[in-house]
């Protein structure tokens, strides 16, 4: 949106002028307190800054034109409602100005509060609070820390310090015993503070206060917290934030007054009932960021009826109208409730899983539209493990538990330090007193987060939960010293490099490392539970989710498998066949020496020796597979091992042999086997004699291998079981390859099956760019195409993916040239449109021809869908994700309406 907009362009909307649907224009926030108006709900008076004002600004440096009237008619319009100027001396109008994005960003952006007070208004702000000075003066100490810290960048340790320093010569740790003039000398020292860093005065004049606060919410769209968080959440970089410009509500005005955060179920289970956390006479901020341990919402009963009965209320017209959990910010003035926001509530992935449930049988949402609202993402947290404990581990702390998990790990007490540790390989327990969003990094690294203050809705419970993070809040027995990098709980010290361990969901820590056990989901997919008969609403809603999505998916999910054992497990979890039976890797450990033999061979019978040990080893490992997989289609791949996986390291022999020749020692057959190495030596051994040039190159190799598959095929159907083999060729990149592999296989797998009634298929996979491109001309001698979506990244974008992850896929991601790896999720626009043009020639060319992937982007969330749309058959991925494959194929369906894709 160019900043030469028209001045008739519509930036700002009132309150009353939007809804929920308006979030790409409004953000979350907005268009929810547009809706909760339009609801007739108690929200205080306002107006919204769309994000399209935002986008213009970020790309100019300027507000576009007719932003600035567009404000000042809707602050004029408000002014006339509340009956109240911005800053009026006499009778102050206070605004908050707020960030809200389409996506919740949890403490990202910027928020200031208590906007319009300076020396002048902050005497009639008393005077309105019937004589309140310290209500008052608290509430302009907080103006001049927030937008200090917020606007003009002071920093905020410097108002922390001299907040600590009041309230020691006060001789108090708790901020509520300051007095108006501790409050008072605060405000001069908080002003010292923002000359000292800005070179000028507190700014005095509103209406600066409100253009420059609207500037710092623009500007925090690009804050590297916020660019951090968004490119972890996969958030489009280019939505840009609304701010959001509120009337002020007072929670802080005394015991009759306070702020809470609700949510209508527990966001962490999932069960029904009352949960959230209210705090007396406190300011919003002063909840979420953990400042003080909170009280249950249930103690609102007890001190405010009429506001508790009031909010449930709403909190059950929310639920009902939102058709979900709702995550809801109040605050009560003396008496009277408003509602600050509310928004579809972030949750864990256990009560993903059940709130759906729940809705379906309550009737508000129906089975398609539960499996729309979990995702692999949350089901592949419900098969962590969790702690196994027994009376040796007895906890020395109990928090809150705010996102669920058995995470043990160093103790760290920074984000620095955790970052740093986890680059090293190291589990790392991030301990704060609270975090902040400037602990986002460390969060991110780290494997676990335990706070001593704060609750479910501090800023550590509601970011670990949104990135499936373990986290125990509010732990207040324990005393945390940062500075010192130690905490101490029941008598015991903890420093930093000790290991801890914390359970998510009952909220203990214990001290050393808990071994675990597997979770109950893992144990329903292997068949040890049955869900029709457990009382666990988790196993319930999973199996009836999954059943769902498996009647609605196209796509086939098969597995990744090598043994008779990872195929069993696939099996129990849902595989329909093995889409990647690597037989490298059935040639590691002892049997690497017969392959190191059959690459270096020179002699013919030197290298059918080889092949002649090689056969019975491999038939026995495709008759255990075939068993396993009984009746289900089993893809292998001829080996297709880069050399230098095999052969021994050139440098290291060289250096073996040097040293053997200068002890004098016999070394003939080491020269020998050195001198076969450097003949065969490879710069780019990934781009080398591999696949099916090594079965080209090397006679009998891909014959025997042949052999093997269709003898233990016969076998396997002679002994009453079904074998469905399909035989892959590797790295075809001309169709005339694969056709010369193909005629020597069908003469022996004719001359292997006879009448036993085996069909093997014979196909390729797609993993050169030449061969996706070719594809017409390649059906033609294929069966099936597989893709092998690894090598097709690797070559399509010119990556080493052996090397580049590590070299400079960090500084990638950090710019935004990726929002993600390419080897984790399939890049559409490039390797996806090679998929796209193998799939649509490769039919065009046979219309029959059957067409998988078996790269590790089959078991990838985004790329499950991304297959389902270009018509794929099936997905392939190792064990663990098959569950996860099964349940995107299903959201697949349902997300592009019932859509048959070929």
């Amino acid at each position: 949106m160019a900043a030469q907009e028209t001045v008739d362009h519509k930036y700002v909307y009132d309150f009353s002028e939007g809804n929920k649907e308006l979030k790409d224009l409004l953000g979350g926030k907005g268009a929810n307190l547009a809706e909760m108006t339009n609801l007739g709900l108690p929200v205080p008076p306002g107006f919204t800054i769309t994000t399209e004002a935002c986008q213009a600004y970020l790309a100019t440096g300027q507000q576009p034109d007719g932003l600035a009237g567009q404000i000042e008619a809707h602050l004029e319009s408000l002014e006339r409602a509340m009956g109240k100027r911005l800053g009026d001396p006499q009778d102050p109008l206070l605004v908050s100005v707020r960030s809200g994005a389409k996506f919740s960003m949890p403490g990202m952006m910027e928020t200031v509060l208590n906007v319009g007070l300076n020396d002048q208004s902050v005497v009639g702000l008393s005077a309105q609070a019937g004589g309140n000075d310290r209500f008052a003066w608290d509430s302009y100490r907080r103006l001049i820390q927030m937008f200090g810290k917020t606007v003009c960048e002071v920093p905020g340790e410097e108002f922390e310090h001299a907040l600590d320093e009041a309230k020691s010569a006060k001789g108090t740790h708790n901020d509520l015993d300051l007095d108006a003039d501790d409050l008072r000398g605060l405000v001069d020292a908080y002003k010292k503070i923002f000359s000292k860093h800005t070179g000028r005065e507190f700014p005095q004049q509103p209406r600066e206060q409100l253009d420059l606060a609207i500037r710092a919410v623009f500007e925090s769209w690009n804050a590297e917290r916020a660019v951090l968080y968004r490119r972890q959440e996969r958030i489009p970089a280019d939505l840009g934030t609304a701010v959001n410009v509120v009337t002020m509500v007072f929670g802080n005005l005394g015991p009759d007054s306070g702020t809470g955060v609700a949510f209508t179920r527990d966001p962490a289970s999932g069960a029904q009932g009352i949960y959230g956390d209210y705090l007396a006479n406190a300011q919003g901020e002063d909840v979420v960021a953990g400042i003080r341990n909170t009280v249950p919402l249930q103690e609102l009963e007890q001190l405010d009826k009429t506001s508790y009965d009031q909010l449930l209320g709403i909190m059950a017209r929310l639920e009902e109208h939102y058709k979900d959990l709702c995550d809801i910010e109040f605050t009560i003035e003396r008496g009277k409730l408003w509602m600050l926001q509310t928004r579809v509530g972030k949750r864990t992935a256990a009560a993903a899983f059940v709130i759906a449930g729940q809705l379906v049988d309550e009737g508000l949402i129906d089975l398609d539209e539960a499996l729309h609202r979990v995702n692999g993402a949350q089901l592949a947290q419900l098969m962590f493990p969790r702690f196994q404990l027994d009376h040796e581990f007895q906890p020395v702390a109990k928090g809150i538990g705010a996102s669920p998990g058995a995470a043990s790990g160093t103790v760290v007490f920074t984000s620095a330090r955790a970052v740093e540790m986890a680059a090293e390989g190291k589990s790392v327990i991030l301990v704060r007193r609270e975090t902040n969003p400037d602990d986002l990094n460390g969060m991110i690294a780290a494997q676990g987060i335990l706070t001593s203050r704060g609750g479910k809705t501090s800023h550590a419970a509601v970011v670990a939960r949104g990135m499936g993070k373990t986290c125990v809040s509010g732990a207040d027995e324990i005393e945390v010293n940062v500075p010192a990098k130690r905490f101490t709980v029941a008598g015991q010290t903890v420093n930093e490099g000790d290991v801890v361990s914390i359970d998510g969901t009952t909220g203990k820590v214990y001290l050393g490392e808990v071994p675990v056990m597997p979770s109950e989901v893992v144990q329903y997919f292997e068949g040890s539970l049955d869900p029709e008969h457990i009382d666990n609403a988790l196993v319930r809603a999973v199996h009836r989710i999954m059943t769902h999505a498996d009647g609605m998916r196209r796509l086939a999910v098969r597995t990744n498998a090598d043994t008779g054992a990872d195929a069993a497990r696939a099996r129990r979890f849902g595989a329909e066949g093995i889409g990647l039976c690597r037989t490298e890797h059935m040639f590691l450990g002892d049997r690497r020496e017969l392959v190191e033999r059959l690459i270096l061979a020179r002699a013919p019978g030197e290298r059918e020796a080889a092949l002649e040990a090689l056969l019975p080893l491999q038939r026995a490992d495709f008759e255990e597979i075939f068993r396993e997989m009984d009746g289900l289609p089993v893809t292998v791949r001829l080996i297709d091992p880069p050399l230098h996986e095999f052969l021994p390291p050139l440098e290291q022999l060289a250096v073996n042999v040097a040293v053997a020749q200068e002890r004098g020692e016999d070394v003939a057959k080491e020269e020998a086997l050195l001198a076969a190495v450097r003949r065969m030596h490879e710069e780019n051994p990934m781009l080398g004699l591999r696949g099916v040039r090594l079965g080209l190159v090397i006679p009998g190799l891909f014959a025997m291998q042949v052999r093997a598959i269709a003898e233990a095929a016969v076998a396997c159907a002679r002994g009453g079981g079904v074998a469905r083999p399909e035989i892959m060729v590797p790295l075809v990149g001309a169709v005339q390859e694969l056709e010369t592999v193909r005629a020597e296989a069908e003469k022996i797998i004719a001359e292997v099956v006879g009448d036993s009634g085996v069909e093997v298929l014979i196909g390729t996979m797609i993993e050169v760019p030449r061969a996706a491109l070719t594809a017409g001309q390649i059906a033609e001698a294929a069966e099936f195409f597989s893709f092998g979506t690894n090598d097709l990244t690797q070559m399509g974008w010119g990556f080493s993916r052996d090397d580049v992850e590590g070299a400079f896929f960090w500084r990638y991601l950090e710019l935004g040239i990726f929002g993600i790896s390419p080897f984790e999720s399939i890049d559409r626009d490039g390797v996806g449109r090679l998929v796209r043009i193998a799939a649509e020639e490769g039919r065009a060319a046979r219309p029959g021809l059957k067409l998988g992937v078996c790269g590790e982007h089959g078991g990838d969330p985004d790329s499950v869908h991304f297959f389902h749309e270009v018509g794929l058959d099936y997905v392939s991925c190792s064990p663990f994700r098959v569950p996860v494959a099964r349940l995107e194929a299903g959201r697949a369906v349902v997300e592009t309406g019932g859509s048959d894709s070929r």
